[in-house]
């Protein structure tokens, strides 16, 4: 089966046609039937489909403006993990001061708009994750860097480094490749907002 050429111009040439198998496999991460799903947008090392790309809108109309959207449970679990420790409070006071991780917010916002409205457009200015102004869902941010690479969205990207690196997916839910806390300059064992360890 091909991808409808809209979606196929729109997303990343790596996303790939779910087979029915991709389907049932999704289907036993989230426990039921996946709806809208356009494209495998990102397969872990071992295999697995764990980001998909969602139809803007459902077979039944309803709108659905998460277009990338987490499934696989090792990535869920540790980004509600991350939640819980604070972290999107600690990306949201960063970017308040800080005019470079504004400004690539933003344009990831309007990335993110521009591929999904180039496969239907909803007629909202909502992307997701509280882009472009707020850091409200870790979940969306990491589906959208591991949907899209690194060098898309500064946080997505910071989030995934910290789930490689406190829940050892690196390698098998997380590219081996993928860069590390360090690399990123980011502290990855304390959360300076409650000091807690994030591991």
């Amino acid at each position: 089966m091909d991808m409808p050429s809209t979606v196929a111009t729109a997303l990343p040439r790596h996303h790939e046609v779910p087979s029915e198998s991709d389907l049932e496999v999704v289907a036993k991460q989230l426990g039921r039937a996946p709806r809208g799903v356009l494209a495998v947008a990102y397969r872990t090392p071992d295999g697995q489909p764990a980001v998909v790309a969602t139809a803007p809108k459902l077979d039944d109309g309803t709108p659905f403006p998460t277009l990338y959207y987490l499934t696989d449970p090792r990535l869920t679990a540790e980004a509600s993990r991350l939640e819980v420790a604070q972290v999107m409070k600690w990306m949201e006071g960063r970017l308040a001061h800080d005019g470079d991780l504004q400004a690539d917010y933003r344009a990831a916002h309007e990335h993110y708009l521009s591929t999904r409205n180039a496969i239907e457009d909803l007629g909202t200015t909502f992307s997701g994750g509280g882009m472009p102004d707020r850091v409200k869902c870790l979940h969306v941010l990491i589906a959208y860097a591991l949907a899209e690479g690194p060098d898309r969205v500064r946080f997505g990207t910071e989030a995934v480094a910290l789930a490689a690196d406190h829940a050892n997916l690196r390698g098998t839910a997380i590219p081996a490749e993928w860069p590390t806390a360090d690399d990123l300059g980011i502290t990855a064992s304390v959360n300076e907002f409650t000091g807690e360890e994030l591991a």
